[in-house]
């Protein structure tokens, strides 16, 4: 008994004509209406994700503009008439050549092609040469294509196929005519499995169709694939393949289970949350289809809360949808943003961690504990408090009260008040100027000159601050609380507002710094570079300075500094 060969639905029902390309209109109505004005491009260049009909509009294109007979009015050929269409569907055709790109990537492979497009076509109106996964020719390969692909000969068109068309240079994709086939709908793609599945007599419910065309991600190959893996499975237990079914086959979790596992989450109810997860995970959920249809959930509900509707799609039951509007009233915008940001992130960590199922659940637990992290709009309110708190110690012009004096402690006296440290604590808590004082004795420092505010910096390891002032600043008047300066333009933006804030918190008064137009002297670094010059002109002249090169004619003064 002889075998009959199985062939696979996404061949079996390959589209034999543009009428039957599903989700392409707009294109099918472009490419037909430039075949019937006989306006042909020198190339054409079809884009688009794997499975939506890249190939198959490649070869529709060679029988359109080849066929003896109206291929777009679906014209047949007499019997015992030779056939392009036949000819060309079964990649046999003399004509038009179909090349895998990534098996020939190289100069060479092009040159021959190059050669072989010279002659007329055999017996066809075009000789067509179709590339498929065009991107992976080589840089020479490219190249070689330029001159031939711009002005070819008026019998050669070129088809080119990608998925990823960012990598074709943009001088081919120039000469191009360019269509970017689109990802099917679900809607059409289960209107395709149920047309097929009745010609082929299957028993699948509508769910597991439904599942099957979401799964498909838009690839219509993809759909067929998934269809023909569930016929196998109906035809060997000869029953109805169920909804459960394809759920198993495919790992993916029933909906209203992560609803339910969502609602434990967002009530604190850790024990019940891990419970579900490991009953979903004991039923086959694949981790990244799980996070993936968490996501998909989490979108959801954040347009119910934001625009009150969705557009829900096919595989959404009218229960899972309640169920998701009465979750939106109850969550914030702001924690789902979280949830969606900590679940992106657990994404990533599957190609780290040994086991993925360690992941979900360990998300699974920091879901349910962000309920113990404060909101955002605390967090908020908590800072305006205590800004609210600093602008009042700041406008206090009263000493501050230490609950034992309100006086401020000089350098001359000699008996220290104590103070125990939950006064200290509570008072740095709720004025934070405390932090202006010395933390030995609570002492404010004196600045009487500008050298003191520079070493005031130095001591107080306010580096910046300290570089400014020394290179940047030129002082023009200095005076207790008041100090005028003009600068260069290497001068810190928040130069006036660092060194104001710094000179309260160090001396507890507040200072005016202007900034003027006139000039002012040199900048510190230069005045000390003047006066070391001077010194060391000054020391040159001295006697011990002669006597020294009279004792040693070939020694040097290098540098000359001051005892402390």
């Amino acid at each position: 008994m002889e075998k009959t060969t199985h062939k696979i639905l996404a061949l079996k029902y390959r589209p034999k004509n543009f009428k039957e390309l599903i989700g392409q209109d707009i294109m099918v109505e472009t490419i037909t209406n430039s075949i019937k004005l006989n306006k042909l491009p020198n190339a054409y260049l079809l884009t688009g994700i794997r499975g939506v009909g890249k190939t198959t509009t490649a070869r529709l294109i060679s029988k359109a503009i080849n066929c003896s007979k109206n291929f777009i009015k679906d014209e047949k050929c007499n019997p015992g008439e030779y056939c392009h269409c036949k000819e060309i569907s079964n990649s046999k055709h003399l004509d038009v050549l179909e090349m895998d790109a990534a098996s020939r990537t190289g100069i060479d492979d092009v040159r021959e092609l190059i050669e072989s497009s010279k002659y007329n076509p055999t017996v066809a109106n075009y000789k067509i040469i179709i590339l498929d996964e065009v991107h992976m020719l080589s840089k020479q390969a490219f190249n070689g294509l330029l001159k031939t692909l711009e002005e070819p000969p008026s019998h050669l068109k070129f088809i080119f196929a990608t998925t990823e068309v960012k990598k074709i240079p943009a001088t081919i994709v120039s000469r191009c005519q360019r269509f970017d086939l689109h990802r099917v709908p679900i809607k059409d793609l289960l209107e395709n499995l149920k047309k097929i599945l009745k010609l082929e007599n299957g028993k699948i419910s509508d769910g597991a169709l439904k599942l099957i065309a979401k799964a498909a991600e838009g690839s219509v190959r993809d759909s067929l694939s998934l269809l023909d893996r569930a016929l196998v499975s109906q035809n060997i237990e000869e029953k109805e393949i169920s909804e459960t079914f394809v759920r198993r086959m495919l790992g993916i979790a029933d909906r209203s289970k992560i609803l339910n596992l969502l609602h434990f989450i967002f009530q604190g109810e850790q024990k019940k949350s891990i419970k579900l997860l490991r009953e979903m995970i004991n039923e086959g959920i694949e981790p990244a289809n799980f996070l993936n249809d968490l996501l998909e959930i989490i979108y959801f509900i954040q347009q119910k809360k934001n625009i009150g509707n969705f557009d829900s799609d096919l595989s959404i039951s009218s229960s899972e949808e309640e169920t998701i509007t009465l979750i939106s009233r109850d969550i914030s915008m702001s924690t789902l943003i979280v949830f969606w940001q900590l679940i992106l992130k657990v994404l990533d960590e599957l190609s780290i961690v040994a086991s993925p199922i360690l992941s979900i659940e360990m998300l699974v637990v920091r879901l349910v504990h962000l309920k113990e992290i404060p909101s955002y709009e605390n967090v908020l309110d908590s800072l305006k408090k205590n800004n609210l708190n600093e602008i009042e110690i700041n406008n206090n012009k009263e000493t501050i009260d230490l609950n034992y004096d309100k006086k401020i402690i000089s350098n001359e006296e000699k008996e220290i008040p104590k103070i125990s440290k939950d006064q200290i604590k509570n008072t740095m808590q709720t004025k934070p100027i405390l932090s202006s004082l010395d933390p030995k004795t609570f002492v404010y420092e004196k600045v009487l000159s500008f050298e003191d505010l520079i070493s005031l910096s130095s001591k107080r390891k306010e580096i910046n601050l300290k570089y400014d002032l020394e290179k940047n600043v030129n002082l023009i008047k200095f005076s207790q609380g008041k100090i005028d300066i003009s600068f260069n333009e290497n001068l810190d933006k928040n130069f006036v507002r660092n060194l104001s804030e710094r000179l309260h918190e160090w001396t507890g008064n507040r200072w005016v710094i202007t900034l003027a137009r006139e000039k002012g002297q040199k900048t510190f670094s230069e005045l000390r570079d003047i006066k070391e010059k001077e010194l060391f002109n000054q020391e040159k002249k001295e006697e011990i300075y002669k006597k020294f090169k009279n004792t040693f004619p070939d020694g040097e003064l290098l540098e000359v500094k001051k005892r402390d």
